[in-house]
């Protein structure tokens, strides 16, 4: 893992791009990188609104661009401000299905000034993948994006 936090590193400190096309290339980095992360984007809070609005992400098309907070998984974490694993989607009686194929998802909160700015959202179409370095990763990541926004 420490190789592909250099290799993100490189992407956010990059002069040469925007936030958006950065935030990109994470998510292409993430999916290229690792096998089971087949859906991965960003979300973050639309204006003054309580909802989310999707952000730069790489995996099939979504219906789900506006969240409301507190509805499936994403709008969770933007009021409980914690990451959430979901080992099996079918589980969960909060899910919002994007894909028949998703079996499991992670989403870690972003923080800037204190306050939950957005979140990185990872599906899986293999139940159970994410383990406890993958947390790790995904919370140093989204600590790193937040000098960026």
């Amino acid at each position: 893992m420490s190789e592909i936090k250099k290799r993100l590193s490189s992407i956010l400190e990059s002069p040469k791009h925007n936030t958006e096309e950065k935030l990109q290339k994470v998510c292409h980095l993430l999916d290229q990188e690792i096998s089971y992360f087949n859906w991965t984007g960003f979300y973050f809070k639309n204006g003054d609104k309580e909802e989310l609005k999707l952000g730069p992400y790489v995996g099939a098309p979504t219906d789900h661009t506006i969240i409301p907070y507190g509805k499936g998984i994403c709008g969770q974490v933007a009021v409980s401000n914690e990451t959430f694993v979901v080992p099996d989607v079918h589980q969960e009686s909060n899910y919002l299905s994007c894909s028949i194929d998703t079996k499991a998802e992670i989403v870690v909160p972003i923080f800037k000034d204190g306050q939950n700015v957005g979140q990185i959202d990872i599906d899986s179409h293999t139940v159970d993948p994410f383990t406890a370095e993958d947390r790790e990763l995904l919370e140093w990541l989204c600590n790193e994006v937040s000098k960026i926004l």
